[in-house]
């Protein structure tokens, strides 16, 4: 399946991050992730990281133009190996932009998966999360528990709860997403490949589910 073309969406709690990485591995796509492209950029100071951050810095949303600007470089690089986009477009008007941007470079998307959960399912999920600073490995309070409450099995490291993992935040994320997100379902619904996943299961049962709809 070289060249294939992926996009991945699903609310935050989804798992979609996890699901999008295995399916790179399985496929050998490039795993396209806009939060790790900012921050790559960033880091190694090119161009665009510079502008980038001066829209961070200030606490603001960074402009579609600079992350179209990425989102080509990472095309670039993945042209041989195919790829999987996690998590964007994440509004209507950049859902139009990337299929204008493919046509022109006589690229398409091939699958769509839309990972569906229910809202107080994530509200759960969420809540418990807990990650390490140090490391940056995620565990569950209910699913993902570790040796020694508290600590990070990788690392040893104290772990903690994310502010946005917070009750209120995750409804409050939830709603944003519901309501920028569900136009982009529907625009890739109606062109078509667009394959909805039960995302309420565990990370096996989810990826399975996904390896067989994209067979």
């Amino acid at each position: 399946m070289a060249r294939t073309h992926i996009v991945i969406l699903g609310p935050p709690g989804s798992g979609k991050g996890t699901q999008a990485a295995r399916i790179a591995r399985e496929l050998g796509l490039a795993h396209l992730s806009t939060g790790d492209m900012l921050r790559d950029a960033v880091a190694r100071k090119s161009d665009l990281g510079v502008e980038a951050e001066t829209y961070m810095k200030r606490g603001l949303l960074v402009s579609d133009e600079i992350i179209f600007g990425l989102i080509g470089e990472a095309l670039d690089a993945s042209k041989d190996t195919g790829w999987i986009m996690d998590g964007f477009p994440r509004n209507l008007v950049q859902a139009e932009m990337l299929t204008k941007m493919l046509g022109e470079r006589g690229e398409k998307i091939d699958s769509v998966l839309d990972i569906d959960v229910d809202s107080e399912l994530i509200v759960r999920r969420l809540s418990k999360r807990r990650v390490c600073p140090a490391c940056k490995a995620v565990y569950n309070l209910d699913s993902i528990k570790t040796k020694t409450a508290g600590v990070c099995d990788a690392c040893g490291g104290p772990l903690v709860k994310r502010p946005d993992d917070e009750e209120n935040t995750v409804r409050r994320r939830l709603a944003v997403y519901k309501e920028q997100t569900a136009p982009v379902i529907e625009f890739f619904r109606k062109r078509g490949g667009l394959v909805t996943v039960n995302g309420a299961g565990d990370i096996e049962e989810i990826f399975a589910e996904i390896r067989r709809v994209l067979k």
